[in-house]
């Protein structure tokens, strides 16, 4: 699938409240990023694709940097990306190593997960699908700061 093929089905899907995710296809598009992560360091390649709230997909890719601190994890690309692009709300991520298999975002992924999707986010991980509010609980975010 090509990053023009982007679009996975949201909407609501019968009987059921949230998104009607196409996991395969986000899994899919993750992966095919990976491809382009630049990580001559650790060699260890992340993609990341997420559904946004209007049916387009965003994608990233780990970009390292000699000085290791600056590293960009893939999720910056993507939310780089959602906010390039015209913004909206996260409403399902998928994030893959480089076996394609889904990967745990570390720490401060997760706060930006948490920042462009909110607790009903939903995320791909290796034991299924969560909301955020499980994979963050007690999460700190805009409205602590109002």
């Amino acid at each position: 699938m090509t990053h023009d093929d982007a679009h996975v089905a949201a909407g609501s899907a019968a009987g059921s409240e949230g998104p009607e995710v196409d996991w395969e296809a986000l899994q899919a598009q993750a992966a095919d990023i990976m491809t382009r992560a630049y990580v001559p360091y650790s060699h260890f390649p992340v993609g990341v694709a997420g559904l946004v709230d209007d049916g387009r997909v965003v994608r990233g890719c780990n970009v390292e940097n000699a000085s290791y601190g600056l590293t960009l994890c893939a999720e910056c690309g993507m939310v780089s990306e959602l906010a390039a692009t015209g913004g909206g709300r996260l409403v399902a991520v998928s994030c893959v190593g480089g076996d394609g298999q889904p990967l745990m975002p570390c720490g401060r992924c997760r706060q930006l997960l948490w920042e462009h999707g909110g607790a009903e986010c939903l995320l791909l991980t290796p034991e299924g699908v969560l909301p955020m509010d499980q994979v963050l609980p007690q999460a700190f975010g805009a409205g602590h700061l109002t």
